[in-house]
């Protein structure tokens, strides 16, 4: 991923969103057809964005967008901590309407202030493969730490 994103800034792109998402048709077995489809986005999506924003964050010189599984402000912090310049927030606004964007604003420079960061650049990056305390988090060699975790 690196090496594509680095690909593309050198052919002229500006920014890169991780990641778009795909509609898929659905089946309807009993009619016989195939059917659009929409589900919005959830926050169990954002994992994936997280770790690979945090992988490029400082690798590339161009803008990180993260797409899909922003709903609320814990998410927001995610993202700007793994170093996104901004996200999409679509399905989180199609949900409670356009007026809850404000309310994300708010509760953002709300939690910078009990946190003591004066600025988004501070804020920025801050979990990022560049700047994690642990990045061996972010390695494969972390997979089976990770699935030990499991608890039946």
């Amino acid at each position: 991923m690196p090496h594509i994103a680095a690909q593309l800034h050198e052919l002229g792109a500006d920014a890169l969103i991780l990641f778009n998402r795909f509609y898929q048709p659905d089946f309807d077995v009993e009619n016989l057809e195939v059917r659009a489809r929409l589900e919005l986005s959830s926050a169990a999506e954002l994992q994936l964005r997280l770790h690979w924003t945090a992988i490029l964050a400082g690798r590339v010189p161009v803008p990180l967008v993260v797409s899909g599984g922003i709903h609320s402000l814990p998410e927001v912090v995610k993202a700007l901590m793994a170093g996104a310049t901004c996200m999409q927030v679509v399905s989180c606004l199609l949900k409670r309407g356009p007026a809850y964007l404000a309310t994300l604003v708010n509760e953002l420079k709300q939690f910078m202030e009990e946190q003591d960061y004066r600025s988004l650049e501070q804020l920025r990056g801050s979990l990022s493969l560049k700047h994690c305390p642990n990045p061996d988090a972010f390695e494969r060699t972390n997979y089976l730490r990770t699935l030990q975790l499991w608890r039946a």
